[in-house]
C-alpha cells in the first residue's frame, strides 16, 4: 500500500472510530518505539518481586510479544473511551470504583471496536484484525502510550490531558500499515499525590503498584474468606474497587466532561446502596443487579465479606 492510501485509511479509521463515541483515538507502529522493550522488562521484574499477588494470567507470555496476538499485525489502533459521571451515591456509607458504575465496559468497547473492524474490512478485504481489551494478554497501557492517547502516571493509569485517568483502553490490532502517531511523554513531575494518598502505601515506587497491598485487588479479585488486616484497617467505605489514586491527580481536577455514552450512566441501584440494603440481599438479587455490570466478577459471599470488613472497622 503507497502513503497516500495509507494516509487516507489511516484517517478513515481514526474518524469511524470517533463516530463510534471513543473520546481519545491513536495508531502506533508494530514493534513501536524502545519505550516498549523498557514496559516489558518493567512487567518481567513486576512479576518476578511477585506484585501480581495471585493474578496467575498475568505471568501468561503472549504479553511478551504483540506478534502472539496477531501474527503479521503491523499497527495498533488505540481507544480510549470516557467514564467519569459528575455524581455521587447517595447513603455514602459504602463507596464503589466509578468504572463499576455503567454497563459492564467489556462489552461496550468490544461491540464499538467490532463495528471498526468490519469498515476496515471492507477497506480491505484481505486485512486481519484481533480485538484487545484489559482482559487480554496484552501490555494495553503502553500500546495506549505508544499511540499517543495518554501517558503512564504513577498510579499506572493511563492519563489523558483533556479527560484524566477516567478512561477504559480498547486496542484493534490489524495487518494493515496505517499512519502512527507520536508516542504521549511523560508529564507527571514531581507531582506525588497519588502515591502520598494510597492508604496502604500499595504505590511503592512511581508506576509499580503492588497488587498485595492494593485496596482493588482485595475488593475485586482476594477469593479468600477474610481479608489482611492491613487491607480491613485501611479499607475506608470502599467495598468494590478503588479510586483514591485517581481523585487526588491533578489531571482529573480540569473541568472533566461527563460521559456521554448511554451504557455508562450509573445504574440507580449503585447509587443509592446501603450497607443495611446490601447485607438484606440474596444471592439471587445480587445477581440479577451484576448480570450486566463489570462488577459481577465480585461474587455475593465476597460483596458481604466487604461489606463486613469495613463495618468491623468502625
Amino acid at each position: 500500500m503507497n502513503l497516500k492510501k495509507s494516509i487516507d485509511l489511516t484517517k478513515k479509521i481514526k474518524e469511524k472510530a470517533f463516530a463510534e463515541g471513543f473520546d481519545a483515538v491513536g495508531i502506533a507502529k508494530v514493534p513501536g518505539s524502545s519505550r516498549l522493550k523498557l514496559r516489558t522488562a518493567s512487567l518481567e521484574r513486576w512479576l518476578q518481586a511477585g506484585h501480581q499477588a495471585k493474578m496467575d494470567w498475568m505471568k501468561n507470555p503472549r504479553r511478551k510479544n504483540i506478534e502472539h496476538m496477531l501474527k503479521g499485525v503491523q499497527s495498533v489502533l488505540a481507544v480510549g473511551l470516557n467514564y467519569y459521571i459528575d455524581t455521587e451515591n447517595a447513603p455514602k456509607d459504602i463507596s464503589i470504583a466509578r468504572y463499576g458504575w455503567g454497563k459492564d465496559y467489556h462489552k461496550i468497547i468490544e461491540k464499538k471496536l467490532k463495528r471498526i473492524a468490519l469498515f476496515l474490512e471492507q477497506e480491505r478485504p484481505n486485512s486481519k484484525w484481533k480485538i484487545c481489551i484489559d482482559t487480554s494478554a496484552f501490555l494495553d497501557k503502553a500500546w495506549a502510550e505508544e499511540a499517543g492517547i495518554g501517558w503512564i502516571g504513577k498510579h499506572s493509569n493511563i492519563i489523558n490531558s483533556k479527560i484524566g485517568s477516567w478512561m477504559f483502553l480498547g486496542h484493534l490490532l490489524s495487518t494493515e500499515k496505517l499512519e502512527a502517531d507520536k508516542p504521549s511523554k511523560p508529564i507527571c513531575g514531581e507531582c506525588e499525590k497519588c502515591i502520598e494518598a494510597c492508604p496502604t502505601k500499595a504505590i511503592e515506587e512511581p508506576f509499580t503498584i503492588n497488587s498485595n497491598k492494593c485496596l482493588a485487588y482485595h475488593t475485586l479479585e482476594n477469593r479468600e474468606k477474610e481479608l489482611p488486616k492491613n487491607i480491613i484497617n485501611n479499607m475506608g467505605n470502599w467495598i468494590a474497587g478503588c479510586d483514591i489514586c485517581q481523585e487526588v491527580c491533578p489531571w482529573n481536577h480540569k473541568n472533566i466532561p461527563n460521559a456521554i455514552e448511554p451504557d455508562l450512566q450509573p445504574s440507580e441501584w449503585i447509587l443509592n446502596l446501603s450497607k443495611y440494603d446490601a447485607l438484606s440481599w440474596s444471592d439471587s438479587k445480587w445477581k440479577e443487579n451484576l448480570s450486566s455490570s463489570a462488577l459481577k466478577r465480585i461474587k455475593p459471599w465476597m460483596w458481604r465479606r466487604n461489606i463486613n470488613s469495613i463495618s468491623n472497622n468502625i
